[in-house]
């Protein structure tokens, strides 16, 4: 049996799609530009990081940051953000959306511009104290994931609720676009300010003092767009569905949500107090919970899981396999600011060609063909391409295929974007209660920052050149890119069928997807949950 259900809740699904609607996609979207900055810049500096602290006298090749520090270096922002993601995502179910959203965005500023600092000078305080700060970076940004979803979905229309979810994460295409585009500015001024020869002509002076600078600016800059918005996130009200739902305060839903939307509200005075009486009727921890969602639960984890291994070993290690097929020179033959700016052309060229397109397919494509369709396209292509650059893979590494590896290799990064890496973010907040939505989407995250920890940790490894005398210093032989293509592909396939567990939400209410109106029998089904009543205003509604 069905519960009627509530007005504020018919008129959030049937507004019409109005400025509000973009000004909360900005707010929450500069977010996830800073996150993508954030945690994909590092990967831009890594290299200089090696040359600056790790030089060795007489060595062949320029200095390489360490095993344990590489691995540190890239993960420890992941293992904070999988921190984050659990313990912001149980906080914004306990406290509200709201409360915790400027927590969040304030700890980012703070560490981006502490991670730039990193005080010392000797190699082993420098990349101490960068790792504590980036871990709390990671922290920071963790929070972010489960919040900007929810807020974005509990605010947003039945007809274009997946499109506004996706649009904001589709801002970390550009956040990833901006760090390298910034990345080649700062490394083209510092290059043309201060010439230096290359490692092998002169290993000393390949690296100028001032490119210490170079990496500090890269990873503060990171702060800027999100103080930006922080004032904006704190004069948000809290979600209608939050507010009454969860807080049961159905007269401030009303109230708030007639303040920033442009819609008339008709009070239900009468269930005021039917609403402050309402019991939950089960927890996270249940049979019923695990009745209902348990199978829903299991298929969002293991798939962001599966997807962000791929993703970001990929990510982050795009210039070692660059490297790899010689579409950046040996490192020999360069100084170390114009090896920051090869790196970053190739990462933004990327970005710019698939990564970014990929995201905005489906904001697209997402309301029309549904997120099954497209997470299980998404993961079905990036399965045919990732074997198709490694089955063959000693034909790519030939000069003249070279271009023919890149494309290929964007055309995963496209599919990748268009498919389960937008999917898996915009799923997990539409489909569970709204009292669990922010802890269940955290959990789901969190999977996948433990996805993208063994992708970062193990690629690492991973990739090296079986024979030992060919590995990066302090390496052991690893499996080579083409086998670890090889397994990124298999870890595709398996996404591809744990995607099968995960519902479609195109078109329904968050209601009906939760089933919340459901009664405490769960058996599941609604039954025509009361009329719509909604009238649209002027143009002259409050906008925050």
């Amino acid at each position: 049996m069905a519960k009627e259900q509530l007005q504020v809740l018919n008129a959030l699904d049937a507004a019409k799609t109005q400025w509000y609607h973009f000004t909360a996609i900005v707010i929450a979207g500069m977010g996830f530009f800073t996150d993508a900055y954030d945690l994909f810049c590092i990967s831009l500096v890594t290299k200089l990081l090696g040359r600056i602290y790790y030089h060795r006298s007489g060595a062949a090749k320029p200095g390489s940051l360490p095993p344990n520090v590489s691995s540190a270096v890239n993960g420890v922002a992941f293992c904070g953000t999988l921190a984050g993601q659990l313990f912001f995502g149980w906080l914004g179910d306990k406290l509200g959306r709201k409360k915790v959203y400027g927590m969040t965005l304030m700890l980012m500023v703070i560490s981006s511009v502490a991670s730039g600092l990193s005080f010392g000078r000797e190699p082993k305080a420098v990349m101490t104290t960068l790792c504590f700060f980036r871990f709390w970076l990671g922290f920071g940004i963790g929070g972010d994931y489960p919040l900007s979803a929810t807020i974005m979905s509990e605010y947003a229309n039945k007809k274009t609720r997946g499109a506004f979810i996706a649009a904001v994460f589709a801002m970390q295409g550009f956040g990833i676009l901006a760090g390298g585009m910034f990345a080649i500015a700062v490394s083209a001024g510092f290059k043309a300010g201060f010439p230096a020869p290359a490692y092998k002509d002169d290993p000393v002076g390949s690296t100028v003092p001032e490119a210490d600078y170079v990496w500090r600016v890269i990873l503060m800059f990171g702060a800027i767009p999100a103080a930006m918005t922080y004032y904006w996130r704190l004069k948000m009200p809290e979600t209608a569905r939050y507010t009454a739902l969860v807080a049961k305060n159905l007269k401030q839903a009303e109230s708030d949500m007639s303040k920033v939307l442009e819609v008339e509200i008709k009070e239900e005075r009468e269930k005021h107090a039917e609403v402050a009486g309402r019991n939950n009727e089960f927890g996270l921890f249940s049979k019923e919970f695990a009745r209902r969602h348990g199978w829903h639960l299991l298929g969002t984890t293991t798939t962001w899981f599966l997807l962000d291994i791929a993703f970001y070993s990929q990510n982050l290690f795009q210039k070692d396999i660059f490297s790899a097929i010689g579409w950046i020179p040996a490192a020999q033959t360069m100084n170390a600011l114009e090896e920051v700016f090869r790196i970053a052309r190739a990462q933004t060229l990327i970005a710019l060609c698939s990564t970014v397109p990929g995201y905005w397919f489906t904001v697209l494509f997402i309301d029309r063909i549904g997120r099954f369709a497209i997470q299980l396209m998404g993961f079905f292509f990036m399965t045919v391409f990732m074997f198709a650059l490694a089955i063959p893979y000693d034909h790519w590494t030939h000069r003249e295929n070279r271009i023919g590896f890149v494309v290929m290799y964007s055309l995963t990064f496209f599919f990748s974007n268009f498919g389960p890496n937008a999917t898996t973010f915009v799923v997990p907040a539409e489909i569970f209660p709204a009292r669990f939505r922010s802890t269940c989407h955290g959990i789901s995250a969190a999977c996948g920052k433990a996805g993208a920890i063994i992708g970062a940790f193990g690629f690492l490894y991973a990739a090296q050149p079986k024979d030992p005398r060919k590995t990066d210093a302090g390496y052991p032989a690893g499996i080579g890119v083409r086998n670890s293509l090889i397994v990124l592909g298999c870890i595709n396939v398996l996404g591809l069928v744990f995607t099968l567990l995960v519902p479609e939400s195109k078109g329904k209410s968050l209601e009906e997807m939760s089933k919340e109106n459901s009664e405490s029998d769960g058996d599941g089904e609604r039954n025509g949950a009361g009329q719509v009543q909604v009238q649209n205003r002027g143009s002259s509604g409050n906008v925050v």
